[in-house]
């Protein structure tokens, strides 16, 4: 694509410069500081490459010209007394020419020519634009090797760091990218790395190192996110926890192949230390070849820095997603999911009764789940024939979908557009739809194979089909599958993942335009595409294919690195989980399922009364805390026993705030550790009750029968105390069974 010019800097900030660092002469470009809820990053624009990244950070708070400028100075030659070493500060896209040893920014070549740019800085240009962040926008380019870079910085107003590149290229020949990356530098004194991985019903585990010299990389090859994805990777303080430590992370936002990387070199690299942190797409050799004049973008790369632990640094990440126009405003639809009631046993007269069930205890919106369309009896057949099955539905899915209407809800599908069966009618008319090199077939997973969305008659099809159903049927929400990592993806004879991503990004961005109604769900075998790309056109994402309560505690906790409640789909299970054999408590599944976007998915036309009664409870209390559970911030207590995990939602003014407290395990400690209840305003006196509605197994008083002797507040159901003695005193605790779960409300006096 082409480039619009670059708007002129403003004279007073940006003057001119000679190029020369040996006869450079003032009037030199003043540090650019740029500062948001707490959060700087300082820019020496002051060489004549790329501007230099002095500090990542703290707010140093708000400062003149000199002192900005004799901090940038300081900052500029501390280093130790080696001669060799590289200037002090990274560039924004570290090369060789920096004397940059660690990962580079940008590596390419043409037929082995060319691979060592030196860019030098045409403009920078700073704007405020309109949603109250600040952009710096930044040109440079190397004639010598013909490219041309575009970088984009924004400082977000929540304090969320996000950069991308464009790079052109101006040359006369092709040029071969293969890796456009962008890194931050981080301080000596951030010293841990925590990142997380995972598998199928087992995501976001996870897993703290040493951060030591060398190269700590995530690379994932799998075309889509991953089960295993680490959705942030973050250095830090020793010891650094979710409410103490400083933590710095980065986000990668793109849901093809894709690389977080953290590296520790020996010699002094920025920012007063010698380590960077960042990422970006993955390419496969000769996946990205530019021709002359065009340009290729890199997806954005996310960087949070906090002082006040993790969660801190999702604060920020949450605050910008909800500032984002499409980020979704309506209050969040209970619903329910009818796979783990029905499977593939479709029958209008069934699913009809759980629509009615549905409406009795409070859904508001329903969800057909796989097996409505042809020949799709198991999960063997079927896929990419998206057409209503008439053996099934012999009167098309309209009876169901009107009737559901009729009830108030809203109607839902499931779909996997980017998979076909080989066993299907699809892949016998059209084999040259599949994502694999020309006569070669490509290893079927899980009975499936990748359709090529970026073909134009596959893409043709999937756009017409889908938009077919969704006119036709009258659909309000797409539960959008993907259930195989991609393997040996070639579309036009070139590695494809990179077309395939954006092919996908492309299609959901037209339906979304042709019916601005319609509502998207991720869903990737559960947990396997959770990233801000595939976020910034879908409405939530579906955190796991496992409904047990104890798995998914886990799950969504750490999904809340990244993601608020209201974009993480939470459902009640059956008694018995599908996907653990494990047998749980109503309660304990209720309570998990609360603190996100709830719904359910069991075939609750079989619950007994008292369930159907306790249901009922929970939406009716889903219904009238969502307002709060999907606004205010997600706290996550340290608390001192491991096997009891504290976690809540307070209200931005701190006014009001929901905590749970889940019984993991048994603990060797006789006596519970007090509940210390994160994230109130110190000074204001709260009122504290157990809400009960849901109750317990077995039981009618309504209240969760403890393990054992309770303090006083307990028996009575309330408390009163200020928020410094909630948070740092903090209450008796109960001494909960294992698989026990409580729910406490409070509100300021």
């Amino acid at each position: 694509m082409s480039q619009e010019p670059a708007p002129a800097p403003p004279p007073d900030a940006h003057p001119h410069w000679n190029r020369d660092p040996a006869t450079r002469t003032t009037p030199r470009r003043a540090p650019l500081l740029l500062r948001a809820a707490g959060t700087a990053l300082l820019l020496d624009t002051s060489g004549p490459g790329l501007p230099r990244v002095l500090h990542w950070g703290a707010d140093p708070g708000d400062l003149d010209i000199p002192s900005l400028r004799e901090l940038a100075d300081n900052l500029a030659t501390g280093r130790a007394a080696d001669p060799g070493l590289p200037d002090p500060g990274l560039p924004l896209l570290p090369q060789e020419c920096d004397l940059w040893s660690g990962h580079p920014g940008i590596a390419g070549h043409r037929d082995g020519r060319d691979c060592h740019p030196r860019l030098t800085l045409d403009s920078v240009a700073v704007s405020a634009p309109e949603d109250g962040g600040q952009e710096i926008d930044i040109r440079a380019q190397d004639p010598g090797t013909g490219l041309r870079l575009h970088t984009v910085l924004r400082m977000e107003r929540s304090g969320l760091v996000r950069l991308r590149h464009h790079l052109t290229n101006t040359g006369p020949t092709t040029y071969t990218l293969q890796a456009l990356h962008t890194l931050l530098p981080l301080p000596s004194h951030a010293t841990e790395l925590l990142d997380l991985t995972g598998r199928w019903c087992s995501e976001r585990t996870p897993q703290r190192t040493p951060f030591h010299h060398g190269t700590h990389l995530r690379a994932n090859r799998r075309g889509r996110t991953g089960h295993d994805a680490t959705l942030l990777l973050l250095a830090g303080t020793p010891g650094f926890a979710f409410r103490t430590g400083e933590v710095w992370g980065t986000h990668v936002a793109w849901s093809g192949n894709h690389l977080h990387l953290a590296e520790r070199l020996p010699e002094g690299a920025g920012a007063g230390g010698n380590a960077v942190l960042g990422g970006g797409e993955l390419l496969h050799p000769g996946e990205i070849r530019l021709a002359p004049h065009r340009t290729h973008t890199t997806p954005w790369t996310c960087f949070t820095w906090s002082d006040a632990g993790l969660d801190g640094a999702s604060d920020r990440i949450h605050d910008w997603l909800r500032a984002r126009p499409t980020h979704p405003r309506t209050p969040r639809p209970l619903t329910l999911n009818t796979w783990e009631a029905v499977y593939f046993e479709h029958d209008l007269g069934r699913l009809t009764a759980l629509a009615e069930r549905a409406h009795d205890v409070g859904v508001e919106r329903f969800v057909l789940d796989d097996g409505w369309f042809l020949g799709r009896r198991d999960d063997t057949a079927g896929l990419g024939d998206w057409y209503v099955d008439p053996d099934v539905w012999p009167d098309g899915l309209r009876p169901l979908a009107d009737r559901v209407r009729e009830l108030g809800m809203e109607f839902g599908l499931w779909v996997e557009p980017e998979m076909v069966s080989p066993n299907s009618q699809l892949a016998r008319d059209h084999p040259d739809w599949v994502l694999a090199g020309a006569g070669r077939w490509p290893v079927p997973l899980r009975s499936q194979v990748s359709l090529d969305v970026a073909h134009p008659g596959a893409r043709s099809y999937l756009s017409g089909r889908l938009h077919a159903l969704i006119s036709e049927i009258g659909i309000d929400y797409l539960k959008w599958d993907h259930n195989r990592d991609l393997h040996e993806a070639v579309h036009d004879g070139a590695p494809g993942i990179h077309a395939q991503t954006l092919a996908v990004y492309s299609l959901i961005d037209e339906l979304r335009s042709r019916h601005p109604h319609l509502e998207i769900e991720s869903c990737s075998s559960g947990g396997a595409r959770v990233d801000l790309g595939i976020l910034a056109r879908t409405d939530r994402v579906w955190a796991s294919d496992t409904n047990d309560p104890l798995e998914r505690q886990s799950i969504q906790r750490w999904t809340g690195l990244l993601l608020p409640p209201e974009l993480v789909g939470c459902h009640v299970g059956p008694p018995v989980a599908h996907t653990t054999g494990r047998t749980s408590d109503l309660g304990l599944r209720c309570l998990t399922a609360l603190v996100g976007h709830a719904g359910i998915e069991w075939d609750i036309t079989e619950c007994t009364a008292r369930e159907v009664e306790r249901l009922r409870a929970w939406s009716g209390l889903y219904k009238e805390l969502r307002g709060l559970l999907h606004t205010g911030r997600l706290v996550r207590a340290d608390h001192a026993d491991p096997t009891c995990w504290l976690h809540g939602v307070v209200s931005r003014d701190r006014a009001e705030a929901v905590f749970v407290q889940v019984r993991l395990a048994t603990t060797p400690q006789s006596t519970p550790a007090r509940l210390r209840l994160p994230g109130l305003a110190p000074a204001l006196e709260y009122d504290l009750r157990r809400r009960d509605e849901i109750g317990a197994d077995g039981d009618d008083t309504g209240s969760v029968p403890p393990a054992g002797p309770v303090p006083p507040w307990w028996d009575r159901g309330h408390a009163r105390a200020t928020g410094a003695v909630l948070e740092r005193i903090g209450l008796p605790a109960p001494a909960l069974h294992p698989g026990q779960a409580v729910l406490f409300q409070l509100r300021a006096r």
